[in-house]
């Protein structure tokens, strides 16, 4: 838990755009001490490995707060599904799917779909709504 909640605080103060300014303010810092240098391999070193060692880290946060968002989103989904009586409470479960499964439904809502499209009142301009400009 103690690194779930260091990863949000992370991704937030990532995010922010104070924390872009600060990087952008190094960057231009490391740029004008080349001269300083003479833009030599260690120079060039130094921002290579800290943009790697930042990059890499970074990674693991990111796919952590993703991971968390994607589960946070299938929850509310979930209980959409359940409080619908209409819905098809089966859907719960699409994470323990295949992918030819998964496909295979993909397909026969996108049939769906294209039968309750031509169901839909035409606009004034006489397209359907919901149809791509």
């Amino acid at each position: 838990m103690k690194f779930e909640r260091f990863a949000q605080g992370l991704a937030k103060q990532a995010g922010r755009s104070r924390t872009f300014l600060i990087a952008l303010v190094l960057i231009v810092v490391w740029a004008v001490t080349g001269p300083w240098f003479d833009y030599n391999d260690t120079w060039q070193l130094i921002i290579n490995t800290s943009t790697t060692i930042v990059t890499f880290l970074m990674v693991f946060v990111i796919q952590n707060t993703q991971n968390r968002d994607n589960d946070v989103l299938h929850i509310k989904l979930d209980e959409l599904l359940r409080s619908t009586k209409a819905a098809h409470n089966a859907l719960m479960n699409l994470d323990q799917l295949d992918n030819s499964q998964l496909k295979q439904l993909l397909k026969e809502y996108r049939e769906i779909g294209e039968d309750r499209a031509t169901d839909l009142p035409a606009d004034e301009t006489g397209g359907r709504r919901g149809d791509a400009q």
